[in-house]
């Protein structure tokens, strides 16, 4: 946890920001993984986190905007809990750790919210992604399931983006720590990227680094030799020589800052020609990203300078035809990048994307694009110093979706789809850093990890 200070200037700010009304700020359950008393690994909702820093389960937080008062809301646990869970701080202990003087139970909660109703006060709550938090808030508002995600608050919204967009000095170190953990999860499972090895060993060493380094991954690790396919969970591949091993993965520190971090490489330690190639282009269009990424600039601007690199490589190799700038304006290049640049992360590793990624990643200047590939973007808007961006541009020859354009002759006056077939066998390359926008710039977060060829090849072969 950061200092009690911090949760409270967080939590004026918000109350300033929003300005009338009861905000309720739900924290997590536990969720069952096959019955009731067997549970997924908590994890707290990021919100309710960034707020009031506190881990434990069915916690409620309520800020009054009129009145200038936070409140901590749950039930006391019993002895019956006590032998399960050992001694827990009360409700009222915990809220006096995080600068809240206010503090009850859920029945307490209800009759506050009951109040509020009577006196014609709005009460701003978030859209719930949990089916438990959507139920009690029901329960709470009198308000049918179905209508709860109708009445969300859009000033609570656009409230809580406005101030979590922008990471403070401590966040940011947060996130470097991250990525210090995500610098070992990469590097050792390069040097564990040989001859028949299989995918689950190195996907088992880089989470079992995460909860060495004290916190979970913060996504499920992608690791596959089937890199075309763009986020392939399974692991039963073994690993042959000739093949990429694309490897994205990141980790959540005990604060729950995340790091998101993605490398390929070579089975075996050394790329073929034609790996190499292809490795470098998208190198390439990785480093023209954080070149030219400042305040000012749009992200869907920065998308489009990376794709025209790509676009480029993939004309002098006879992939693409015809000129670059229409090649881009048409979206042929998105057949070998069918995703956006990148996203913002922070608690979430697509951070605050439960509040509708629209309203995160896009605002009324920047509107998401309708075509293929760019569509895909999730952080277009203009950027900000303090912001948190991923930079991950890729190439992946998808055998099905190249059949599918070249049979409904999709782009045909930029693709040379009888080039393309000799590729079609390649798989994937996907290159990934976390970026800080900064007053003048930008730079990558963390320790450099082993990212150009020279660096990748040396470290495997150590």
């Amino acid at each position: 946890m950061f200092s009690k200070e911090t949760y409270k200037a967080r939590r004026e700010q918000l109350r300033k920001d929003v300005g009338h009304g009861l905000i309720v700020l739900l924290g997590n359950h536990e969720a069952p993984f096959n019955y009731t008393d067997n549970t997924y690994a908590f994890r707290q909702d990021s919100t309710f986190l960034y707020f009031f820093g506190l881990q434990h389960a069915d916690l409620v937080g309520v800020l009054d905007c009129d009145n200038g008062k936070d409140y901590l809301f749950a039930n006391d646990i019993d002895i019956d809990d006590i032998i399960w869970t050992g001694p827990m701080p009360s409700v009222a202990d915990q809220a006096a750790s995080v600068g809240v003087d206010n503090s009850g139970s859920l029945a307490d909660l209800q009759t506050l919210c009951i109040k509020t109703i009577g006196e014609a006060r709005k009460i701003h709550y978030l859209p719930p992604y949990r089916a438990d938090n959507l139920n009690q808030l029901g329960a709470l508002l009198s308000i049918k399931k179905e209508g709860v995600c109708r009445y969300a608050s859009m000033e609570l919204i656009l409230a809580c983006v406005k101030q979590r967009a922008i990471k403070s000095a401590e966040e940011i170190e947060d996130i470097e720590r991250a990525i210090a953990t995500a610098y070992d999860m990469h590097v050792g499972a390069m040097k564990m990227a040989t001859c028949d090895r299989y995918e689950y060993e190195l996907a088992g060493f880089m989470e079992g680094t995460a909860k060495m380094a004290g916190g979970p991954l913060s996504f499920p690790v992608i690791m596959t030799t089937h890199g075309e396919i763009l986020h392939n969970h399974g692991y039963s591949h073994k690993l042959t020589p000739g093949r990429l091993l694309v490897m994205d993965a990141g980790c959540e520190t005990a604060n729950h800052y995340c790091s998101d971090i993605t490398r390929t490489v070579p089975v075996g330690g050394h790329y073929t020609d034609r790996q190499r190639t292809i490795y470098e282009l998208v190198l390439a269009a990785n480093m023209e990203a954080i070149r030219i990424t400042r305040p000012g600039i749009t992200y869907q601007e920065v998308h489009t300078a990376a794709s025209r690199i790509l676009a480029q490589g993939y004309k002098d190799l006879g992939i693409l035809k015809g000129n670059v700038d229409d090649i881009v304006a048409n979206g042929a290049h998105s057949l070998l990048m069918p995703h956006g640049l990148g996203h913002m992360m922070g608690l979430d590793v697509h951070d605050m994307e439960n509040y509708g990624q629209i309203n995160v990643g896009y605002d009324d200047e920047t509107r998401p694009s309708t075509q293929f590939g760019l569509n895909m973007l999730r952080c277009g808007r203009r950027l900000q110093p303090g912001y948190v961006i991923t930079d991950e541009p890729g190439a992946y020859f998808v055998p099905a979706l190249i059949d599918k354009w070249h049979a409904e002759g999709t782009n045909k006056d930029f693709v040379n789809f009888d080039e393309l077939e000799k590729w079609k066998d390649f798989g994937g390359i996907r290159i990934e850093d976390d970026i800080l926008v900064t007053e003048d710039g930008c730079r990558v977060l963390g320790k450099p990890i082993p990212k150009t060829v020279k660096e990748i090849e040396e470290t495997m072969g150590m």
